[in-house]
């Protein structure tokens, strides 16, 4: 490449000219850039904040406006009932005068019984095996088979309950035609003589024996409505055990036995003169239609509708196109005996969000967003529930408070539909600004790139040429230099490239002898290295064989499965499980005749040094128990004064826990301080039995035997013993919580029924499904002993 194509300025993305280009028309066009640039920023801003106040107020009125549209739905449920607890309440005052006023109760029997007597006199039914009143009075009286006499009439105090409830024929007429509509009035007696008294007159006990077969044969009250008698007579013994300050008592919907319509009956029970017991009740139904017609004819939007639900999330009232769209599905109980309610609940719902709608107190009145499936689609809905005034509800058991809701359901695009448009019409505005914003900016930034470019050629070719030597320099060219005529900066910068370039190539030869000289110097160093590698790996070799010969040796002297199977009276069965290649763990089975001494223990840490200290300890225990030591706390003092005077020896800051248990016919000698020792009995309870006052550990001190104390066991047949070291408790899930004693009890328990292979077993099989894969950092030792 010759010294004319080098000063040829080249053109690309990286190259000086370019840059040149970008930086002298970014400054030149900067003011427009900020002045372009704020311009934007206030017609955005602009627009969200109209966006903002616009999608606030809507949202307030919107929702304030749903909000409105539950409280008064709620109020004008809440005024129906209170019409019918009204009305309700008025017939039960009368009554109760009756029952406070003996003597009043009894003229106005006669008086009745003589002026009108087919509200009195009750003709046999043979069929039935009850008797009524005839068609043509006010009002129908049922009563019972169990009410009558042998010669089929009521019994005296029976009729005596008839004649006095004849009152409600002067009362019930006026009451059904004024307040609020109600479907039937009537007074039902207390418990010793349920009469049926009702007005308008039905074919009351006929409808009975065709839906209900058995009540007449029945208590009247526990047959229809079992346990509202007793919560009642609860209220009388204490009125402040009242669910809810009020005595009427108001029933789930059910179907009505006489007119087969959904139905909610609303008792006000009667007191007994002494306030002591219940003398009947008054009450009142009103059909289900009357409540939905309020909750079905909420209309909001397009298709936003009302409902009207219990606090168990059951469905009362809501029109066919609502329960569509929030996934309900209705049954019935279809039991023959009592009344049959209706269930249509919303835990029930296909739809999840519906299913899992809170109907708590603190969701009063709040506004939820929630997402419906509608044909595959998730569709925005907004939810508000009402609750009304609470109420004592009787639902097949004991009256209990209840609070029903009123819910507004709406979609969101009909609630929000002019806020929508609103955000709409400001955004379409925002972005025809923007454009015409972004328009101008390019048009001027173009102007300005091409005027600059077009100059750029005659300043940029000197740096041209500067780059095309420096890349042949870069391909170890060392011969290239740049001939630039100019006196400014950049025919300096040609002149100290060439002085650069002429360095280079003097150096070039010396720098790769260096080179070559410290590629040897590094591989002596690498030789030397792979040597210490080689010889490290020897090392580790020889130490894990010295491992391996130690844990063998710790094995070894374990006692082997043909010595635990031989004992006579007990079955053993034991585990350990070393943390690293050495344990520190401690077990070990010495019998002498029928005495067998079991020892358990856990030296501090593990490793060899552990390991090694747990050799010493189960070769002392062994020569004690060959020299015919009998005691258990001389037994125990000496091994420690051997152990001790090991441990000076070896300099070492070691010491254990040690447990020892001697076992002779039906009894186990405790002594030792360790971990709790389990005792499981016959019928599986777990006994623990604390050590920590039964010894001192091992090689702290060098006369433990004041400290040295020994508790015996009953240990009869079938009973288990279960002795562990702090690996068992200690080890650890993946979640860091540990195994616990109260873990070792329970799967002591459970598996105490089978042999000791298999109780060991089923504790490790615990265990280590507890762990799982987190690693072992205790060594784990377990010791099963079985009573035969």
């Amino acid at each position: 490449m010759n010294a004319e194509s080098e000063r040829t300025p080249r053109f690309g993305l990286r190259s000086f000219r370019a840059k040149f280009i970008l930086v002298v028309g970014g400054a030149v066009l900067f003011d427009l850039l900020v002045s372009g640039g704020l311009a934007l920023w206030n017609v955005q801003k602009l627009s969200r904040d109209a966006t903002s106040e616009v999608g606030e107020g809507l949202t307030q009125a919107n929702q304030e406006y749903i909000l409105s549209y539950a409280n008064s739905t709620a109020s004008r449920v809440d005024l129906l009932l209170d019409r019918v607890h009204g009305d309700v309440k008025a017939l039960a005052g009368v009554l109760q005068g009756q029952i406070d006023d003996p003597a009043r109760q009894e003229q106005i029997g006669a008086s009745l019984a003589h002026q009108a007597p087919g509200s009195v006199n009750v003709v046999y039914d043979p069929k039935g095996e009850w008797a009524q009143n005839l068609p043509g009075a006010p009002s129908v009286v049922s009563v019972w088979g169990y009410l009558l006499g042998p010669d089929h009439r009521p019994l005296p105090a029976v009729q005596n309950e008839i004649e006095d409830s004849a009152v409600l024929d002067l009362v019930a007429p006026s009451l059904l035609a004024g307040g609020s509509s109600k479907l039937q009035m009537y007074f039902i007696g207390p418990k010793e003589r349920p009469i049926f008294r009702t007005a308008p007159y039905t074919d009351q006990a006929q409808t009975f024996d065709r839906l209900y077969p058995g009540h007449n044969k029945a208590d009247f009250w526990e047959f229809f409505f079992p346990g509202i008698y007793g919560s009642w007579q609860q209220w009388a013994a204490n009125p402040a055990s009242r669910p809810v300050a009020d005595d009427i008592t108001q029933t789930a919907p059910y179907t009505d036995a006489i007119t087969g319509k959904l139905i909610v009956s609303f008792f006000s029970p009667l007191w007994t003169r002494d306030r002591t017991g219940v003398a009947g009740t008054a009450g009142a139904d009103i059909t289900l239609d009357q409540l939905a017609e309020i909750v079905e004819s909420v209309k909001i939007s397009d298709t936003g509708f009302g409902f009207l639900t219990m606090s168990n999330g059951n469905v009362v009232a809501i029109n066919p196109a609502g329960e569509s769209v929030i996934g309900l599905k209705s049954s019935s109980d279809k039991a023959t005996q009592g009344v049959t309610g209706l269930e249509r609940s919303l835990r029930g719902s296909t739809q999840p969000a519906i299913a899992a709608l809170p109907l708590d107190r603190n969701n009063d009145g709040v506004i939820q967003h929630i997402m419906l499936d509608q044909q595959g689609e998730n569709v925005p809905y907004i939810v508000v529930l009402k609750k009304l005034n609470p109420t004592n509800l009787w639902s097949s058991g004991p009256v209990k408070p209840e609070t029903m809701s009123v819910g507004i359901v709406v979609p969101e695009r009909e609630i929000y539909a002019s806020l929508f448009a609103a955000q709409n019409s400001i955004s379409r505005a925002t972005n025809r600004i923007l454009l015409y914003q972004i328009a101008a900016i390019a048009l001027s930034l173009l102007i300005v790139f091409a005027a600059v470019a077009g100059i750029s050629k005659r300043i940029t070719a000197g740096l041209s040429a500067l780059a095309g030597a420096a890349k042949r320099l870069q391909a170890k060219d060392y011969s290239v230099r740049v001939n630039i005529p100019t006196r400014d900066e950049v025919g300096e910068a040609g002149a100290a490239f060439n002085r650069m370039a002429e360095q280079i190539s003097f150096h070039t030869e010396n720098l790769e002898q260096l080179v070559d000289d410290r590629t040897k110097e590094l591989e002596g160093a690498n030789k030397e290295i792979s040597a210490l590698n080689n010889k490290l790996r020897d090392e580790n070799v020889r130490l894990g064989a010295e491992l391996a010969v130690a844990k063998h040796i710790q094995m070894m002297v374990l006692p082997k499965a043909g010595e635990l199977e031989a004992m006579p009276q007990v079955e053993i069965a034991a585990y350990m499980r070393p943390a690293d290649e050495v344990g520190g763990d401690y077990y070990d089975v010495l019998q002498d005749g029928a005495h067998v001494k079991i020892g358990i223990g856990d030296v501090t840490g593990h490793g060899l040094e552990s390991g090694v200290l747990m050799l010493m300890v189960q070769s002392v225990a062994r020569a004690l128990q060959e020299t015919g030591e009998g005691d258990p706390r001389q037994f125990l003092d000496r091994l420690n004064r051997a152990i001790f005077k090991n441990i000076e020896r070896t300099n070492t800051d070691k010491h254990l826990s040690l447990a020892f248990l001697d076992f002779r016919d039906e009894r186990v000698t405790l002594s030792g301080q360790h971990e709790e020792v389990l005792v499981v009995r016959g019928a599986g309870e777990v006994e623990r039995i604390d050590t920590i006052d039964l010894g001192l550990p091992v090689g702290l001190e060098q006369d433990i035997k004041p400290f040295i104390a020994t508790r015996d066991i009953p240990f009869a047949s079938g009973d288990v013993i279960v002795l562990h070291t702090d690996g068992v408790t200690e080890a650890e899930n993946s979640e860091g919580k540990l195994f616990g004693l109260d873990r070792l009890c329970k799967s002591a328990s459970e598996h105490h029924g089978g042999s000791a292979e298999e109780i060991k077993t089923g504790i490790i099989d615990d265990l280590m499904a507890y762990i799982g894969t987190q690693k072992i950092h205790d060594d784990i030792t377990l010791v099963i002993m079985r009573h035969r």
